[in-house]
């Protein structure tokens, strides 16, 4: 018997699909050796060596004891973990893990979980790559020095809960530093001038006294209408008419980035979601010929493309689409940016006979869409570039001249499989010279735009162009800083927090590496040196520990703490300690100092003052629970009265119920007055007579009553589904308002 051993179980089943009786294909389940969780896990010798102190976690015991056992039964033992780097590391700890040595293993390797794949792997089996191992080990180490030695400083210095990270800082400050251009952009005011001729040639202004007018040419309303005035008052004549060839190119196959980027531009797919959807696609799935990979691996930064894929890509554009579909040469792309690993291919289907069609029968909705525009990207890859003519039409007056823009798709090319969203704009026909009619006259004032922050998409770009990061850890990445509180996705744009200022500030002054884009980007490269070319990963290791915990060390000394813990000369109600004004994830808030005993806490002012003290506004009105003056309060939701006697009583109620919306029917319960109040859970309707009579609906009740047995609640009208209903305030049955 052989023994495989694979990262995931989706794979394993996929390669023992492939295999027969002799062959016993096992998942290690992601990394079943690493770093301990609880502790550094890095042990500095007296030779300033750092040694990684690696252990089987717990829950990872119960596999490794599975692999041992069957590693005892085996003939041979492959290890066949993703080809990348971390794939090798993987592979490396899984033999060691299993009390082998690593150098003694075949390794197998593979782009693609196929049937002939596997088969060629096997035949060309090689030993664990150490430098590769290293690049990981190194990756690791650093990741982990910088996380848990700069976490804990940003927690004592800023708040409870925040970490760093070497490419989550870096990131973190790209997104920051997007959000200060929006917030130091000023605004500049500027006029357009735009025309139609012979009533149906639209034209941008283009020039004037022979200055070429670009945006900003025009910058306010008096010069705008001075120009119309004279533009009025002049004839127009077709100028000159200019007619070119143009071609769009053909795009090259998928690696991770552009797959995340077109996902979400295209199938609004987070980085996260499509790689998991990716994952499934390489992994296997239900194919008409049993369970298979139907992409090739999906974390790749490469552009290389198996040369019988290329040709079966040819093959199938000659017989579908005829032979001015397909070039005279293969084409081929180059990665331009640094530290591509090329040894990889891009992301391509691994069997073009499962077209998007034939797919559909055996994928579930959101795998064929992914799946979907893999296959047609690669497809149009190899196809002819898509021609256009391109129009352009001169108006000319004594002072001025507009232009107009058209353009004609001639020949489609690869837009017959990979589709476009450009539509033909068709100029009419013209002849030097002749007179034009100035049909419209239109100005319009603009204000120039801030630059748009990043969505997923475009920080991934972003971070590719820098070289920050790898194809695995862009999505990661995202995740991390999302999870932590650093940035919200609102629109799918990314908006860093309150807290990733403080953050980025405090690592900019004292941690100017960590967020430096190209310290971060050479580290890849240092990574790549080691990978491919066997450098000393131990003295990388040495160079960045002693100088980086230095500054740790000095951080703790010098960084003033922007914790805020400011007495406020105020006891505590609860227990007569004083109160604090602290500062939270949320902002600021008031909290007892005798916590953790007391936990007593309050909101405050937008101004940071106590919201509830012995300056609160007091009022006339009592507390219908206890007779005490009710104080003025403010809460999310705006000013709000609650009792002085608190915490021993806890009322509350709105400010504005004088001068609340009533409704015109009566309390269902008590025929009480219906008052429109708001509560941290949003509006509602309740009665006036409130707590003795406790009715609330979300929506204003009627007159009707529910006929549903044993029920007669009253009937309120919303809108459900984009359906006008009645909906029942009790049991909430619906009935649509056109059955009146």
């Amino acid at each position: 018997m052989n023994l495989i051993i694979v990262e995931s179980p989706a794979k394993a089943r996929t390669i023992k699909n492939f295999l027969g009786k002799d062959y016993e294909v096992i998942a290690s389940k992601g990394h079943i050796r690493d770093l301990p969780k609880s502790r550094f896990g890095i042990k500095v010798g007296e030779d300033n060596i750092l040694t990684p102190e690696y252990s089987v976690a717990k829950e990872n015991a119960p596999t490794v004891k599975k692999i041992r056992d069957l590693a005892k039964k085996a003939d041979i033992i492959y290890i066949a973990t993703d080809e990348d780097r971390e794939g090798e590391a993987i592979g490396w700890h899984i033999a060691h893990a299993i009390k082998k040595d690593p150098t003694e293993l075949p390794r197998i390797v593979f782009h693609e979980i196929t049937k002939t794949a596997i088969a060629h792997a096997l035949e060309s089996a090689r030993t664990v790559d150490m430098d590769m191992v290293n690049a990981q080990q190194t990756r690791r180490l650093l990741d982990r020095i910088v996380g848990y030695k700069l976490s804990p400083l940003l927690s004592s210095k800023i708040q409870k809960g925040l970490s760093g990270g070497r490419v989550q800082s870096s990131t973190l400050k790209i997104i920051v530093d997007k959000e200060r251009e929006i917030k130091a952009f000023v605004p500049q005011e500027y006029w357009s001038i735009d025309s139609i001729f012979n009533t149906t040639i639209d034209s941008s202004f283009h020039k004037y006294k022979n200055e070429k007018m670009d945006k900003l040419s025009i910058s306010n309303g008096d010069d705008a209408k001075k120009i119309v005035e004279t533009l009025k008052g002049e004839d127009f004549i077709v100028d000159s008419i200019e007619t070119k060839k143009r071609k769009s190119s053909t795009p090259p196959p998928f690696m991770t980035s552009t797959l995340q980027q077109t996902a979400s531009s295209k199938l609004t797919l987070s980085p996260k979601r499509t790689m998991m959807i990716a994952q499934t696609l390489y992994e296997g799935v239900k194919t008409p010929e049993g369970t298979s990979g139907v992409i090739t691996y999906m974390r790749t930064d490469s552009l290389n493309m198996a040369a019988e894929a290329v040709e079966s890509a040819r093959e199938l554009i000659l017989s579908k689409y005829g032979k001015e579909y397909l070039p005279p040469e293969a084409k081929s792309y180059v990665k331009k940016a640094k530290g591509a690993q090329e040894a990889h291919e891009a992301i391509r289907p691994t069997n073009l006979e499962y077209t998007p069609e034939i797919a559909s029968k055996f994928l579930k909705p959101e795998e064929l869409k992914l799946y979907k525009l893999i296959y047609n990207r690669f497809v149009a890859c190899q196809m002819t570039d898509a021609q256009f003519e391109q129009q352009s039409i001169i108006f000319k007056s004594e002072s001025s001249e507009f232009k107009a823009n058209g353009r004609k798709l001639v020949f489609d090319g690869f837009y017959r499989v990979y589709g476009t969203d450009d539509k033909d704009k068709l100029l009419p026909i013209l002849n030097k010279g002749e007179k034009a009619e100035l049909s419209s006259l239109k100005t319009e004032q603009h204000f120039t735009e801030p630059p748009s922050r990043y969505s997923e998409a475009s920080l991934i770009k972003k971070l590719e162009a820098e070289g920050i990061g790898r194809p695995s850890t862009y999505a990661p990445t995202i995740s991390t800083l999302q999870a932590r509180m650093y940035i919200d996705i609102e629109k799918r744009q990314i908006i860093p927090t309150e807290v990733a200022f403080k953050v980025t500030v405090m690592l900019e002054e004292h941690f100017a590496d960590i967020v430096n884009a190209e310290f971060t980007s050479n580290m890849e490269e240092v990574l790549d040196e080691i990978a491919e070319n066997g450098k000393d990963w131990q003295q990388v290791l040495h160079e960045f520990y002693f100088p980086f915990m230095e500054k740790i060390a000095e951080g703790k000394e010098k960084i003033v703490s922007q914790k805020l813990a400011k007495p406020l000369g105020i006891n505590c109600p609860k227990c007569g300690e004083e109160l604090l004004l602290r500062g939270g994830r949320y902002g600021n808030f008031i909290a007892c100092s005798g916590f953790p005993k007391c936990k007593y806490t309050e909101q405050v002012e937008e101004d940071g003052e106590t919201a509830a003290g012995p300056d609160s506004e007091k009022t006339d009105e009592k507390c219908d629970k206890c007779g005490s003056d009710m104080v003025i309060k403010n809460g999310r939701n705006g000013k709000f009265l609650a009792c002085s006697s608190y915490p021993d009583c806890k009322n509350t109620k709105p400010m504005d119920d004088a001068n609340a919306p009533t409704s015109d029917v009566p309390c269902p319960d008590c025929g009480g007055k219906l008052v429109f109040r708001r509560s941290k859970r949003g509006a509602f309707w309740g009665c006036e007579k409130y707590p003795d009579c406790k009715f609330i609906s979300k929506f204003e009740p009627t007159l009707k009553k529910c006929e549903e047995p044993e029920c007669g609640g009253a009937l309120a009208k919303r809108t459900y589904r984009n359906n006008e209903v009645y909906e029942c305030v009790k049991c909430k049955n619906r009935t649509p308002q056109e059955e009146e």
